[in-house]
């Protein structure tokens, strides 16, 4: 059993960190997986614009500056290279509520690993089946600090299930809850003059997010607990293009895991002869992570995305968006390298959004786990304020 909880958890890892040297660094890594199609279909990059309900995850201080209520969910069969019974859900929730001068929010993140056949170490005949999971409930509030700024708060309860029972010779169960939180910020200026550019109001914002901030998580042996995935995003969205029908939108992502690598006990050992690790607690991770390579490899580990949006349409009509974006992983740091696709509509209160993830246009892609990805999004939004008043976004 613990073989295949093992390849199991590796196969997240592939994703989230792509080669040895990094797998170690977190546990929990569906925590990073880009949630929306819209942001997946512009290379996963969404700190800047974050202008729906998805923004939860992106930089929930986006949602300051949108009002009425919206609903989505989105669902995307994950890892479909490797042909398994992987699958990942978002559902989130928004509601601007006047009395509070800002909107309450909530997600919930579901990733299934499916059904595994439990065996005993010395005999290979099944004796029963489990299924895995992990989930996580998020519940935040978004406010205006200003008619430029934007804060938002997020707490997260997580639940991890790998196994229900332990193997023989442990104790416990592969079960694990812990808690985590985010805090956002956004700018984005009603009034913005750039020398040679012109006015930028309403057209531009610049976000910062850190997330899943919290203690290390545990299964069965709380001295080898791991970090969760504490991540810096920085982001900027900027319009580039708009008249009464079109637009084009500009967005640039770049992120950092921010948990501590572990440095080694001089001569203490374990008895698979494995170094043992001593892992800084977040509090210390969040300030101690940006120092503890060369700067060379500290810019180097530093994750950059980028992507276009077009709409066509006036809000309140029906409109439709092509995507497109780029992702890059540094190849000493995981060597992920994709390109996105996408497209939306909106129709009144409705609205839809799918994307696609290649990695064929790169020599061995076509091998790799995370090659055509696809997501799909469905949402419901009502109650907002006309968009022409707001500005900047465009695309709900």
């Amino acid at each position: 059993m613990k073989r295949i909880l093992m390849l199991m958890i590796s196969l997240l890892m592939i994703w989230s960190y792509g080669n040895i040297k990094a797998q170690g660094e977190a546990a929990l890594p569906f925590l990073l997986i880009a949630p929306d199609s819209r942001a997946g279909g512009i290379g996963e990059s969404g700190t800047g614009l974050a202008d729906n309900s998805a923004a939860i995850f992106w930089n929930p201080a986006g949602i300051a500056f949108l009002t009425g209520a919206e609903v989505s969910f989105t669902h995307s069969n994950w890892l479909p290279e490797f042909h398994l019974d992987l699958f990942y859900d978002y559902a989130t929730f928004r509601k601007y509520i006047e009395d509070i001068s800002g909107s309450i929010t909530a997600s919930i993140t579901y990733m299934n690993y499916g059904e595994f056949v439990r065996t005993l170490s010395n005999s290979p005949e099944p004796v029963g089946t489990f299924r895995s999971y992990d989930a996580a409930l998020t519940v935040g509030y978004a406010t205006k600090l200003s008619n430029d700024w934007g804060l938002g708060l997020n707490f997260r309860l997580i639940h991890s299930r790998l196994a229900d029972k332990p193997t023989e010779a442990e104790q416990g169960k592969g079960v694990a809850t812990t808690v985590s939180f985010d805090i956002g910020t956004m700018w984005r200026p009603e009034h913005l003059n750039l020398p040679f550019i012109g006015d930028m109001g309403n057209r531009f914002s610049l976000g910062i997010n850190l997330s899943n901030i919290g203690p290390k998580i545990y299964y069965i042996d709380q001295a080898q607990a791991d970090p969760i995935p504490t991540n810096f995003r920085l982001g900027l969205a900027t319009r580039l293009f708009q008249d009464d029908f079109n637009s084009l939108t500009l967005t640039l992502d770049f992120s950092k895991l921010l948990v501590d690598k572990g440095q080694a006990f001089r001569g203490q050992v374990d008895t698979t002869n494995t170094v043992k690790k001593k892992r800084k607690d977040f509090y210390e991770a969040i300030f101690t992570a940006w120092a503890d390579q060369s700067l060379g490899e500290e810019i180097r580990d530093i994750n950059t995305s980028a992507g276009l949006e077009y709409w066509y349409g006036q809000p309140g009509d029906f409109m439709f968006a092509l995507r497109a974006g780029f992702f890059y992983e540094d190849p000493a740091f995981g060597n992920r390298k994709f390109v996105t696709l996408g497209a939306g509509i909106r129709y009144d209160l409705y609205g839809f959004d799918f994307s696609y993830l290649t990695t064929d246009v790169f020599k061995n892609g076509e091998n790799h786990p995370l090659n055509n990805t696809l997501r799909f999004t469905l949402l419901i939004g009502w109650g907002a304020v006309p968009q022409k008043q707001l500005g900047f976004p465009r695309g709900i």
